[in-house]
């Protein structure tokens, strides 16, 4: 497993980051490529990926949407759906109420969700802008928050809360998404203190690299996120506040998901030439 860390802090300031651990992830931004078929998979195996990644696309075809169950799956098609696959640009842990990893595959849109429990894995296919499941959790670990003590050299924090506060009570699910641009405040190290104090972080961190390497973070405060952006040398380039049920640059978008139908129908038709 690979680390990031989760940083809730602007440009020059120290604040202590917390530490993630994700699923192995591309080294660099990622663009779509056919991913590379087993071709010394035995027929048997290959007919029952070729099935199970068939229901996966017809489902999505009439749905919009599809959930797949892989647990009881021979390893070998499990592994043989894991190359088929691939990963793609957005990686997700889930820490409450259960251990989630999810992972989007190479077709966006279509995401793999594992539960890890003790020594059971529950591992499921799922087609869908972002599994349910994390905006379950994120504000499933959402409290009621209130100012906390004032500090010596703040300048904004306390009417960015009071906006945050405001925006987060009055947010109605599916809602166009409130956005704050802490980088183009005045804030000093006291300011973002202050926010950490406030609402720190939640239960749900994300990794997306669909637009260079941002991570996204939930936090305590119900549909509040940390959304910042990294250059090359993982120095913070931008850092927002967003008021939303998922921050949109982790979703997948419409046009992607039919785009990720008609791929796996063509993914579909070399599998069955092998």
């Amino acid at each position: 497993m690979r680390d990031f860390p989760i940083p809730v802090v602007g440009v020059g300031s120290q604040i202590e980051a917390e530490v993630v651990d994700y699923l192995p992830l591309p080294n660099e931004m990622t663009t779509f490529a056919m991913p590379v078929v087993n071709l010394e998979a035995e027929p048997e195996i290959l007919g029952a990926v070729c099935a199970v990644l068939e229901n996966l696309r017809c489902a999505m075809l009439a749905q919009g949407e599809a959930r797949i169950e892989l647990t009881g799956l021979k390893p070998a098609v499990v592994e043989l759906i894991n190359q088929s696959l691939g990963q793609g640009e957005v990686s997700v842990i889930v820490r409450e109420p259960g251990n989630l990893h999810i992972q989007e595959t190479v077709f966006a849109g279509v995401w793999r969700v594992q539960e890890i429990s003790g020594q059971s894995v529950r591992d499921v296919l799922h087609a869908c802008a972002i599994p349910p499941e994390v905006q379950q959790s994120a504000m499933s670990g959402t409290v009621t928050v209130s100012a906390p003590p004032m500090r010596q050299g703040m300048m904004n924090a306390p009417a960015v809360l009071n906006e945050l506060l405001e925006r987060s009570k009055n947010h109605q699910k599916g809602a166009v998404a409130h956005i704050i641009n802490l980088s183009l405040l005045p804030m000093s190290p006291e300011d973002l203190a202050y926010l950490y104090d406030a609402f720190g972080t939640g239960t749900v961190s994300i990794l997306s690299r669909g637009y260079g390497n941002c991570r996204i973070t939930s936090t305590r405060l119900a549909n509040v996120w940390w959304v910042q952006y990294f250059n090359s040398m993982d120095q913070i380039i931008l850092n927002t506040l967003e008021v939303a049920d998922v921050p949109e640059v982790a979703l997948a978008a419409s046009d992607d998901f039919q785009d990720s139908i008609e791929r796996l129908a063509e993914w579909l038709a070399v599998m069955r030439e092998q």
